[in-house]
């Protein structure tokens, strides 16, 4: 790793103030050119200890930038996770205190709930759906505590800052119906998301990496390395099937997912 011990506390910390106070950060890719893959989960690791310390507890995982075309546009070849803690969960159809976060949007996804522990390496999809309880139709509230473009050079975010962020996670709805994993072909279903009423985006699970337990059985590998492994009774977001909507305060989002039922939030 480039980032020294210290830069990484540093940068871990200075999220965390960007959180509490919704006042955003400089890009670290800015402040540090040198910044790695292995710098940014450090610096996310270190975040997450640091509410760990102040009493959150971990429920799960993320996976994002499962899309080719977004790993293209950010000149990777694989996703990006996070963690999701119990202070991210809100209730189907609740209300989100748009005065927690700084610039929400939101993804369409589904979410794995474990019933098995799932450790890597040479994890397959077939191990997921095997390892899964059963998938659920889920709504993802993204948030940036970092600058997305940077105001003096114009340079956007990277994949250093993305991942230091803790993959831009700040909330997860899950809704609809739970889906046993082998009663469905997942890389079907589909949702129509709707922002006040009005159709935004819509999309089918397969752009998810053809598969969404495919993205599951990545985080499975990525993680075993470190130790880890997905839990029995953690929530893991496979990745989201549409472009990320814009949300502000008063805005009702809703994805339909069909005969899977529908997951909605209010931002108030």
């Amino acid at each position: 790793m480039a980032l020294s011990n210290d830069d990484i506390q540093a940068c871990a910390s200075r999220l965390h103030q960007a959180e509490k106070t919704r006042t955003q950060i400089r890009q670290l890719s800015q402040d540090f050119p040198e910044i790695s893959i292995a710098d940014a989960y450090a610096i996310q690791k270190a975040w997450v200890d640091v509410k760990i310390a102040e009493g959150r507890i971990v429920k799960g995982h993320k996976i994002g930038l499962t899309s080719k075309a977004m790993q293209s546009a950010l000149n990777i070849d694989e996703p990006d996770s996070g963690v999701l803690l119990d202070d991210m969960f809100f209730a189907d159809g609740g209300i989100i205190p748009t005065e927690r976060f700084i610039a929400t949007r939101v993804e369409a996804e589904l979410a794995f709930v474990m019933k098995k522990r799932l450790a890597g390496p040479d994890c397959t999809m077939f191990d997921v759906l095997n390892a899964t309880d059963f998938v659920v139709p889920a709504l993802e509230i993204l948030d940036t505590r970092i600058e997305r473009v940077d105001p003096k050079t114009k340079a956007t975010r990277k994949i250093f800052d993305t991942i230091a962020d803790n993959a831009a996670n700040a909330g997860i709805v899950l809704g609809g119906r739970p889906i046993r994993p082998l009663d469905a072909d997942l890389r079907w279903i589909g949702a129509l998301c709707f922002k006040n009423g009005q159709l935004e985006e819509t999309g089918l699970a397969a752009g998810v990496l053809n598969h969404p337990a495919t993205s599951v059985a990545w985080l499975a590998n990525k993680i075993a390395p470190l130790g880890l492994a997905l839990e029995p009774g953690q929530v893991v977001l496979a990745g989201s099937f549409i472009r990320p909507i814009e949300t502000r305060k008063g805005d009702t989002i809703q994805a339909d997912y069909g005969a899977y039922g529908s997951v909605s939030c209010y931002f108030a």
